[in-house]
């Protein structure tokens, strides 16, 4: 008779894979032929599709853009959510920024981060800025714009430095205790920007496991790890609830004590004598956490998933710190952290020789438009000298393109720097474990080794 023995984990909690026992990571995504796609079994509805290696995902986005460019799918049917009369996905880069440089013709005010329609409130609440229109997204946007000063942007980018340094001397602390293994999301990406959002935000310590929790809820895509009892409307709403009270509370105690946080400059910032109301800050602080959080996060590790996949182009810019400016717009160009938005026609019209009538969804995918051989040359290969290397892994044109993208920028930047000066060794050990959502293109695990610890 034997014993199991009992699975290990790291001290974030994360089971740890056994690195002698695992599979290669994802498949090249040059191994796959567009041509060997069958189109009937694409559903970008299907959050299960999306857990498919990248090899086969971005295969099919490429045949859709070359024979389907405004491909029509039905919605999917969620719990509390009726279907709607379904969706084009636009796969084309210039048809995805003729649509983006045309705000009103297609708005986002009806909705930008649900396929479905959902109250007008309810979508407002959870994509704040995403899901307005002009002219009042135009003055939320003033006010917070205000608030991102020089000052503001400089302080944070030390605060970036000293939580990176931090959190990687607890990766390998984390690593020696447990044979050198470790999971790259639990003990590097996830952790890397929840603080710096936290830190801008001024919450406190106390509350950031809550807020982590609830941002995998928020972006979670129904996947039904992260959702219980298979009711993610439900899930959703409370962990919405949470953040917004807890935002709330921060913003009230700004406004009796105020500190020098970002918490208190949206209190306080005025543009044209209006200010934000305590629900727009909770708004925009879950919107920080889409943005800013989730976003970064899988920029992380799916960056170090892909200098894992092309060593070389890992060796090249380990050596060369004067390409972390174009390496770091390849890796979100590669990665593509938010899959799609949403736009919906305002009215009659043709993009791209297709002819449309108002009300009819469109979804704009970012991860086939970063891939569009129109665009960029190679564009399945990895290259962190890539320049120019125009994605819209930040958004495309118009006023959706995201506000805090120069600090994405500079957090990824000081991250993957750091990440060669002081994890060397950090080598990747097996397939990632993916998010089930069509949305967030993320990692719930990913392991790894450092050499040096074993």
């Amino acid at each position: 008779m034997s014993v199991e023995a009992p699975i290990p984990q790291t001290e974030s909690g994360a089971e740890v894979a056994d690195p002698t026992d695992v599979d290669p990571t994802d498949v090249d995504p040059t191994d796959v032929d567009p041509t060997d796609v069958d189109l009937g079994d694409v559903d970008l509805s299907d959050r299960d599709w999306w857990t498919r290696p990248p090899a086969e995902r971005h295969a099919a986005l490429d045949r859709l853009r070359r024979e389907r460019p405004f491909a029509f799918f039905a919605e999917p049917d969620l719990p509390g959510i009726p279907a709607g009369p379904g969706y084009h996905a636009v796969t084309r880069y210039a048809d995805l920024e003729a649509i983006s440089s045309q705000p009103a013709v297609f708005c986002s005010g009806q909705g930008a981060v649900s396929m479905q329609d959902v109250p007008a409130e309810l979508h407002e609440f959870y994509g704040s800025l995403i899901s307005m229109d002009d002219p009042r997204h135009a003055k939320i946007r003033r006010i917070v714009s205000k608030t991102f000063t020089p000052r503001m942007l400089e302080r944070t980018l030390d605060s970036v430095r000293a939580v990176v340094d931090d959190v990687l001397a607890r990766a390998r602390v984390t690593a020696a205790a447990h044979d050198g293994v470790i999971d790259v999301v639990a003990d590097i990406a996830a952790p890397i920007p929840l603080r710096v959002i936290c830190d801008m935000m001024g919450v406190p310590e106390a509350d950031r496991a809550a807020v982590l929790a609830n941002s995998n809820v928020i972006l979670s895509g129904g996947d039904p790890e992260l959702i219980e009892n298979d009711d993610p409307l439900t899930a959703f709403l409370t962990a919405g609830a949470e953040m917004a009270a807890l935002m709330e509370r921060l913003a009230a105690e700004r406004v009796a004590e105020p500190r020098d946080d970002l918490t208190t400059a949206l209190v306080t910032t005025e543009v044209d004598g209006e200010r934000l109301s305590h629900q727009e800050i909770a708004s925009f602080f879950i919107l920080l956490l889409v943005a800013g959080n989730e976003t970064t996060r899988n920029a992380i590790s799916q960056g170090l998933l892909a200098l894992s996949e092309w060593p070389e182009e890992r060796a090249r810019w380990a050596a060369d710190p004067s390409l972390d400016r174009t390496a770091v717009e390849e890796v979100v160009r590669w990665v593509s952290p938010v899959t799609w938005m949403r736009r919906t026609a305002t009215r009659d019209g043709e993009i791209g020789g297709h002819r449309f009538t108002a009300g009819e969804k469109f979804l704009l995918f970012y991860a086939a438009a970063n891939r569009d051989p129109e665009v960029f040359a190679d564009p399945q290969r990895f290259d962190v000298g890539r320049d120019p290397n125009p994605h819209v892994g930040f958004g495309s044109k118009g006023p959706h393109f995201c506000l805090g993208a120069h600090l994405a920028r500079r957090e990824l930047q000081v991250t993957f720097r750091a990440l060669f000066d002081h994890l060397p060794d950090l080598e990747v050990t097996g397939p990632p474990d993916r998010l089930a959502s069509s949305f967030v293109n993320g990692l719930k695990r990913l392991p790894a080794r450092l050499g040096g610890t074993r």
